[in-house]
């Protein structure tokens, strides 16, 4: 079992940042592949950004990538996500998870959830 703690979210105007925070606790977090997903009003949840459970890799939605950044750092068990240049349809409720698998995962069918982080763009 994994639990997954995120925090960070905020309002922020349009061209803003926001750092996400994702704390885990249970099983040893470098076991894990990380992912954050968003879900806006009367959207389904979405992929993000993912990065592998020791080498580092990740991989972006279109959408983020240059603007986005996610990092972990597995002594501390967290994984982050660097928000720049912000804008209104970054709105949405932001939620990490964690899966046990090598490399990166873009898929939604992680195992552990967080409760979310709201993040609001205004313009």
């Amino acid at each position: 079992q994994v639990q997954l703690v995120e925090s960070g979210g905020g309002l922020v105007q349009a061209g803003g940042s926001l750092r996400l925070s994702c704390a885990a606790s249970g099983r040893t977090f470098s076991y894990y592949a990380m992912g954050w997903f968003r879900q806006a009003p009367g959207k389904e949840r979405e992929f993000v950004a993912t990065i592998s459970r020791s080498e580092g890799n990740t991989y972006y939605t279109a959408s983020v990538k240059g603007r986005f950044t996610i990092s972990r750092d597995n002594a501390k068990n967290t994984v982050y996500l660097q928000m720049n240049s912000l804008k209104p349809e970054d709105t949405a409720v932001y939620y990490c998870a964690a899966i046990e698998r090598s490399g990166v995962v873009v898929t939604t069918k992680y195992t552990y959830w967080g409760q979310g982080t709201q993040v609001t763009v205004s313009s």
